[in-house]
């Protein structure tokens, strides 16, 4: 059986703008939704929503029928969840709030068969196609996108050291956590905070590795696109349901 190549990863290694849609509600109809509407990517987020292993599954399974790579976020840089998604067959992670270039490595790692790091093997999973993908455990390495969340000041003055650690294929600016690190809870639209993200972005760029965001502002996320953010979230399935159904209601209770 041919080997699942990871295009999301090719696309962003080749300089392509990937925008995409975060996937929050926890169900397989709306990540068949949000994947068939022609986003580049979704991404099924563990971290702030009702979200498992079971059902992560059931929405990988939802998606796969468009062309629209599913990025998962996890929890945490938690190398057994890591091990677990990456057997579901995801290729590229999204982990919140590492913060140092010793927990960029731990993630590395995690997402790496040995020698090479430390992700355990399993023969018979939905990422080798239920053991018929001969050569996966030779070339899984290679497809796994690693993307990670620059959330915090600390994790700001190591955004070099991150980027540095080989395997770290992008940083990704959590807008809120940061705002809330630099004093700023709730704000992210606080001049010093987009001067941070800004600040970020310019230094991903120069590092060679993907710069990435989340902003639900279509103006703002055009303007980061012109300047140079290429992994962008633009809206979310629970964004757009929440101010849809208000609108709606608005105008006719108006």
């Amino acid at each position: 059986m041919e080997f699942p190549v990871n295009q999301l990863k090719r696309n962003l290694r080749a300089g392509q703008v990937q925008v995409g849609c975060w996937v929050s509600l926890g169900g397989n109809a709306s990540a068949e939704i949000c994947a068939s509407a022609g986003f580049d990517w979704i991404l099924i987020d563990m971290e702030h929503a009702p979200n498992d292993i079971p059902n992560v599954q059931q929405q990988l399974q939802a998606a796969a029928a468009y062309p629209c790579s599913a990025v998962v976020r996890a929890p945490w840089n938690d190398t057994v969840m890591i091990k677990r998604l990456l057997d579901l067959g995801v290729q590229t992670l999204l982990l919140p709030n590492v913060q140092s270039e010793e927990e960029a490595r731990r993630a590395v790692a995690a997402v790496r068969y040995p020698p090479h790091g430390v992700r355990g093997v399993s023969a018979n999973t939905r990422a080798n196609r239920f053991g018929r993908v001969k050569d996966y455990l030779a070339r899984a390495n290679d497809e796994i996108c690693l993307l990670l969340q620059v959330e915090t000041r600390a994790a700001m003055g190591q955004i070099e050291q991150m980027a540095a650690v080989d395997g770290v294929d992008g940083l990704f600016v959590g807008p809120q956590d940061l705002a809330a690190d630099l004093g700023h809870l709730g704000n992210p639209g606080h001049p010093e905070v987009k001067a941070a993200i800004g600040e970020a972005m310019e230094r991903v760029k120069r590092s060679g590795k993907v710069p990435g965001l989340l902003n639900f502002n279509e103006a703002e996320a055009k303007d980061w696109i012109a300047r140079g953010v290429q992994f962008l979230a633009v809206t979310s399935d629970q964004f757009l349901l929440a101010r849809e159904t208000s609108a709606v209601a608005g105008r006719f209770k108006s």
